[in-house]
């Protein structure tokens, strides 16, 4: 099974020195960052050590992953570009991620900053994990990805992260609502059990027969099924709000 490294990359209108500050300060960094609900660095045996931190990721509630860190080094370039390079890992369980490594990367362009990420680790539970890794793998990619979208909204605009994720995770949870709502009644009431009542009543309507109307509340029913899905098609499913909002 074929595995790539996460690689995310984004364009900031902000300075490199403000990047690294929100990106490299634990107290900032857990704001911005899904992935990371808590981190502490632990404080260092002398001065040239590499920092160590722990971070704690909550999953649901009552179920938390917490895990170690290792900032192996960062250096500067003559151009301005910087490098942070990484080493994580945690021994829990829980967790599909064993130990991993990767970067983060800060380079000056004009009046922007690119700033992009690579890591990769490995996975317990031998051919298991590797199976469940195909499916989490994306979901991290995802999670990253939203993270420095937010954090670009926080640099850029000044909205605050936890405002970003609330607004964010509201959206949704409407289009999940809405998709569940459509296909409950295209599914169950017209698909799988058509209601006497509602044949007769749109056989009364309309010039159709007893057979003919049946027919046509199982294709409403697939129509309904199909706007349903469309509630989780990022092209439509604003449209589809708005059209359930004006309605």
């Amino acid at each position: 099974m074929k595995k790539n490294p996460i690689y995310v990359e984004i364009d900031i209108d902000s300075t490199i020195n403000q990047v690294w500050h929100y990106t490299q300060q634990p107290h900032l960094h857990e704001q911005w960052d899904l992935r990371f609900t808590k981190i502490s660095y632990n404080e260092k045996e002398y001065e040239d050590a590499p920092q160590t931190f722990t971070y704690t990721t909550k999953v649901m509630p009552g179920i938390a992953v917490s895990g170690w860190g290792e900032s192996k080094g960062t250096h500067e370039k003559e151009s301005g570009v910087k490098t942070s390079s990484l080493h994580f890992g945690t021994p829990q369980l829980i967790s599909p991620i064993k130990e991993g490594r990767g970067y983060w990367q800060y380079i000056p362009n004009g009046e922007r900053v690119t700033f992009l990420t690579q890591y990769d680790y490995d996975v317990r539970f031998g051919i298991m994990g590797r199976l469940f890794d195909q499916l989490f793998r994306p979901v991290m990619g995802w999670a990253t990805a939203l993270s420095f979208d937010v954090l670009t909204r926080w640099l850029q605009t000044g909205e605050a992260p936890a405002t970003q994720y609330r607004r964010f995770f509201s959206y949704y949870f409407i289009c999940l609502l809405f998709c569940f709502v459509w296909l409950y009644q295209g599914l169950v009431p017209k698909v799988i059990g058509q209601h006497p009542l509602e044949i007769e009543m749109l056989a009364n309507l309309s010039p159709l027969s007893a057979q003919q109307a049946t027919t046509t509340i199982f294709l409403i029913g697939i129509l309904e099924m199909i706007i349903g899905i469309l509630f989780l098609i990022p092209k439509w499913h604003k449209y589809l709000l708005m059209t359930q909002i004006v309605s």
